[in-house]
């Protein structure tokens, strides 16, 4: 996973584009009204987003939509996959420990 894929996403306004764009492609116009805020924030936030790989550009007619990609948030996903289940793995250690500390006693 890239550290520029969390960076991209740990501004706000980044992560809201990304929840809008979850149903589908939008125009920056789409995104800076849905979002409230002017045009060209919009596009700023969606330079970085592209930069970061986690948008693209389709042009159609005199209009640009953006989508997301699905890469990086599959990656995002599998780095977070890793520590599921961790809790588990403590607690059967913390289990094993109170086993050896009671002599094997259970």
């Amino acid at each position: 996973m890239k550290a520029a894929t969390l960076s991209a996403l740990a501004e706000p306004n980044r992560l809201q584009i990304v929840e809008l764009l979850r149903e589908g492609p939008h125009t920056v116009g789409e995104i800076a009204d849905g979002l409230r805020i002017h045009q060209p924030q919009a596009s700023k936030h969606l330079k970085v987003l592209s930069e970061a790989g986690i948008v693209e550009v389709r042009p159609e007619a005199n209009r640009r939509y953006y989508r997301l990609r699905p890469e990086p948030l599959k990656e995002i996903d599998e780095w977070l996959a890793s520590f599921r289940g961790m809790e588990d793995r403590v607690d059967r250690l913390v289990d094993y420990l109170n086993e050896l500390n009671n002599g094997g006693r259970g």
